[in-house]
């Protein structure tokens, strides 16, 4: 290794090396290093939300000066983790728009794919009922990548704002992780969890799963929680008008889950059997936290709960925007993110991160 950094080193470049090289040779290294020995991992970002409450397609709402979306800086703190593809799901009624806002130009940076969410697409023996309209929910959203994933990954929502902390906890987690043989139960999955006052909107209420978490630090429960809100001081959920109270540093799920790729057919089953029951609904979803508690209580999977400082940032409400635009320009001027976010140069330029592992793959 000494000998490829000399190689890369200033004091040995060729005249015509690329000033870009030469200016990043140390983040060039450090990121080799991180690609040549970890895992390949994928981002899965769930984009088919439909936004009722925001009241448009908030995936491709401009936050950044220079237009960027949510959807940028998580992808932008992912690669900087080390996930070295990313695979947006999204309806196809928003494919134009959401490729002239985002996919064309991200692909030039990160490998990237999309797949559509369709409520069409059930498992054997069943068919959306006549006047149906929205997709099912996250767990269907997650399985319509279940063709294109056969490696660690982890989900986030495109309208959220994670934070790097959370990328850099679920990118350990996910870098460290050995295939599982499919008779072999519990699989290992992980949660990033944010307290409860970080991930509040000053505009409404919002739903959360609450975890439970025991000595251990695994995630033994998680409870979807509609209707949370802060009153005054206080946090909690409302039920038929009556407010149950959580303590603010109660740690909550905001759907930025880790797991192998083992997890796809545990979700298909337990989608199917919501199915079941839930066919003729036509505003029914089965949405990720749930399937997942349904297995924790099952004994099928084992959560490790990774709990960040930072603030959650996202759209529910019109109103959420000036808040969240607010806030990435504190962290632009806290010289956390520069501006432009795809300037080419960030601290490793994405071109050159992908021919890395391409460098990796040919050479080691």
């Amino acid at each position: 290794m000494g000998r490829i950094y000399h190689a890369l080193s200033k004091s040995a470049t060729p005249k015509n090396t690329p000033k870009i090289l030469i200016d990043n040779v140390e983040k060039l290294f450090v990121v080799y290093i991180k690609v040549c020995h970890t895992t390949n991992m994928t981002l899965l970002i769930m984009a088919a939300g439909m936004g009722s409450r925001y009241g448009g397609i908030k995936q491709i709402e401009p936050v950044g000066a220079c237009k960027e979306l949510i959807i940028d800086y998580s992808i932008y703190d992912a690669v900087l983790a080390g996930f070295s593809k990313v695979v947006f799901v999204i309806r196809r009624d928003i494919e134009d728009e959401f490729c002239n806002k985002i996919y064309d130009r991200i692909k030039f940076h990160v490998d990237a794919e999309k797949v559509f969410q369709d409520l069409n697409d059930l498992p054997s023996g069943f068919t959306p009922p006549a006047g149906r309209t929205k997709p099912w929910g996250t767990t269907q959203a997650i399985l319509a990548a279940r063709h294109m994933i056969d490696e660690p990954f982890c989900i986030v929502n495109a309208d959220d704002f994670y934070g790097r902390e959370a990328f850099e906890k679920m990118s350990q987690f996910l870098g460290a992780m050995q295939p599982q043989p499919g008779n072999v139960l519990p699989y290992k999955t992980a949660m990033v969890g944010y307290k409860l006052r970080n991930t509040i909107s000053d505009v409404g209420s919002v739903s959360r799963g609450v975890a439970e978490v025991n000595g251990n630090g695994m995630v033994k429960e998680i409870n979807e929680r509609l209707n949370v809100e802060k009153r005054g001081n206080r946090f909690g959920y409302v039920i038929n008008d009556s407010f149950f109270e959580i303590d603010a540093d109660h740690d909550v799920a905001v759907n930025f889950f880790g797991f192998g790729p083992e997890i796809m057919p545990l979700l298909h089953e337990k989608f199917a059997i919501f199915l079941q029951s839930n066919i003729d609904n036509l505003k029914a979803e089965y949405q990720v936290p749930i399937a997942l508690n349904e297995l924790i209580h099952e004994g099928r999977i084992t959560m490790k709960m990774m709990t960040v400082s930072d603030r959650w940032l996202g759209f529910t409400y019109p109103k959420d925007k000036d808040k969240v635009t607010a806030e990435i320009t504190n962290l632009v001027n806290a010289n956390v993110y520069p501006t432009p976010l795809w300037a080419g140069t960030m601290p490793v330029d994405l071109p050159s991160l992908q021919s890395l592992h391409r460098w990796k793959d040919a050479t080691i």
